[in-house]
Parts: structure tokens; sequence; C-alpha cells
């Protein structure tokens, strides 16, 4: 019987396991691009600056990419943590998953386009919902890849339904709690950007002070 090329596609775990290394490697170093600093020219400014106008000027007008930049390199951070927690717990993978994972990689690079519209354009309600959509497209995507690894046998022999529903159900859990957050941009958008910071720093600090993914 002839063998199907889907059959013997896309089977090596550990290239998957690198191309993502490396894809969050490159998506988190590009989100630093959003703190360049303007030079004295493009400010209409003498290039001998007192300490109080480079603050005023310069430093001060780049906190909302810093604070961008610290909000997504959190979120890359939660998100490539839990692929690599599938990753661990699977025995292999097919031309299906690898698949799965590439869609999940394109939303991982679209992390410097959302993050940046954020930082440039921070009052309006719409930029956090485009931020959000992408949040929530790696949390689809990277759901869909639970699933699909559930049915078609990929898991270690090991992993029991209760570890294959406890990582389930932490990806329900933060991603109900990050459309709390885009709602909250309807009230003000900066509330909705602290309570995302505060549910990534409890994603990545738990269970030690608020353990969500125990419900």
């Amino acid at each position: 019987m002839p063998v199907r090329y889907r059959e013997i596609a896309g089977g090596s775990l550990e290239r998957l396991a690198a191309l993502s290394d490396g894809i969050f490697a490159v998506a988190m170093t590009l989100l630093v691009l959003g703190l360049s600093v303007k030079t004295a020219s493009e400010l209409h400014l003498p290039s001998t600056l007192s300490s109080r106008k480079l603050w005023d000027h310069v430093l001060w007008p780049l906190w909302p990419h810093l604070v961008t930049y610290l909000m997504s390199f959190l979120t890359l951070g939660v998100f490539w943590a839990g692929q690599q927690t599938q990753l661990h717990h699977m025995r292999g993978t097919n031309r299906d998953l690898s698949w799965i994972h590439l869609v999940f990689l394109l939303c991982v690079s679209l992390m410097p386009f959302s993050t940046m519209l954020v930082a440039d354009y921070i009052t309006s309600p719409l930029a956090i919902v485009v931020y959000w959509l992408n949040i929530a497209l790696l949390g689809a995507v990277l759901f869909a890849s639970q699933r699909y690894a559930g049915r078609a046998g990929l898991f270690k022999d090991e992993v029991t339904a209760e570890v294959r529903m406890a990582m389930r159900r932490r990806i329900v859990t933060y991603q109900a709690l990050y459309a709390v957050g885009a709602l909250l941009s309807v009230v003000s958008t900066y509330a909705s950007i602290g309570f995302i910071v505060a549910v990534q720093l409890n994603a990545a600090i738990t269970p030690r002070i608020w353990p969500l993914d125990r419900f």
C-alpha cells in the first residue's frame, strides 16, 4: 500500500519546539523597537539638552511604549510557557498538529504590531480590542492544539485526563480574564492595561498568590 505524504510529514517534535523558540525570541526582541529614542533634530531641539528637557521631551513621552513593551513581554512569556507545557507532555507530532502550531506562531509574530498600536494610541479602546484579539487568537489556537493532540493520541501515555483538563482549564480561565480586561477599555484604557498586566503577573507566579488554574 502506498504511503501518503501527510502520514510522514511534520513529525519532528524537537524541530517544532526549536522553531517556536526562535519565533518567540524574535517577537520578544522586536518589541523593544517601540522604545526608540527620537533625536534632537526630530524634536526640533538643540543638541545639548538639560536633564529636565531630556526628561520632558524624550524620556517621559516613552512611557506608553515602555508599559506596553512590558505587558507584551509578559504576554509572550505566558504563551511560550503554555506552549512548552503542551509540547513537553506530547510523545510526538504530525503534519496537522505542526500546522496548528504554525498558525499559533503566526499569531505570536503579530504581537509587535498590536503592541505598537496600543503604545501609539493608548487612549483608544479600539487599539485595546485589537490587542485583545491577538491574545484571543493565541489562546484559541493553543486550545485547539491541545484538543487535537488529545483526539489524535499524541500525548504521552502517562498524561492523564486530569492533566489535559488542567491545561484546558488554564487556557479558558485566563482567556475569560483577558476578555474582562478588554471590556474595561470602554471605561478606561489605562484600567484595561492595568488589569491585563495583573492577570499576566498572576499567570507567571501562580499558584503562589491567586491560583486561578485550580478552578
